[in-house]
């Protein structure tokens, strides 16, 4: 009886192992299946979970928050990880008044979407303004909250217009004088209307030296007036002189 007890207790240790084993093979096979179930309920609440807030920011004198939001109605925003921020930012840059955008998302529902709108300096051949990269664009002129020169010149012309409108005005402004209006014809010949309604023929050449001969001559010519009239054009197309045309103050008629 004495040798049959070693046997007995390998038979009881070896029946716990199994049924140990078993449990621990239960247990994992559960735990899994639990895991499995939490992640594919966390999944699918993060599949439908939608994009609730949309920021809108930026330098935006002329877009409006109610553009922007027509412009992307029409994307679906009902699932926060489909959302394609590059549909969303080519929606937006179509906007006339925008110059540039950027759009991310902000977990866990948040769209950002920055804008920073043209910055116009004048209209160009009537129908277009000029940004200040001297870039032609097409927007609602209404929305506007300065007055503008006018600039008029050849297709392609618009950095050109620019540049010499800068420069130009630059030099004016030391005889309190602003450029209201510039004409670049086809041939390249510069005219410019100044903020008093004077008209300056520049020519095609030697711009920068006109301009200052014009500022030199001009208060004289202003002091010699007759009564009654006003400086309608200077002709300054002169290797060295310069013509004056005249109207009348009352019916702006040329004298």
């Amino acid at each position: 009886m004495k040798k049959q007890l070693p046997l007995v207790e390998e038979t009881e240790k070896l029946h716990w192992t199994f049924w140990f084993g078993v449990a621990f093979f239960v247990a994992v096979i559960v735990a899994i299946l639990s895991f499995s179930i939490f992640l594919n309920k966390r999944l699918s609440a993060e599949e439908s979970a939608p994009v609730t807030t949309i920021a809108i920011a930026g330098e935006m004198p002329y877009t409006t928050r109610l553009d922007i939001e027509n412009a992307i109605e029409r994307v679906n925003l009902g699932n926060f990880f489909n959302v394609d921020v590059n549909d969303v930012q080519k929606k937006v840059a179509k906007l006339p008044w925008v110059y540039s955008v950027s759009v991310r998302k902000k977990w866990p529902d948040e769209l950002k979407i920055y804008v920073v709108d043209q910055k116009p300096i004048a209209h160009w051949n009537g129908n277009f303004l000029i940004n200040e990269n001297g870039n032609a664009f097409q927007a609602d002129v209404t929305r506007l909250n300065k007055n503008l020169p006018a600039f008029f010149g050849p297709e392609g012309s618009e950095k050109i217009a620019l540049e010499n409108f800068e420069n130009l005005n630059k030099l004016l402004d030391f005889s309190e004088l602003a450029i209201d209006e510039l004409v670049l014809t086809e041939r390249f010949a510069w005219q410019l209307t100044l903020d008093d309604g004077v008209t300056i023929n520049l020519g095609r050449d030697n711009r920068v030296e006109r301009i200052q001969r014009f500022m030199d001559v001009y208060p004289q010519i202003r002091s010699n007036k007759k009564a009654g009239q006003q400086v309608d054009y200077i002709d300054l197309r002169y290797d060295t002189g310069l013509a004056v045309g005249w109207k009348t103050e009352n019916n702006k008629e040329r004298v």
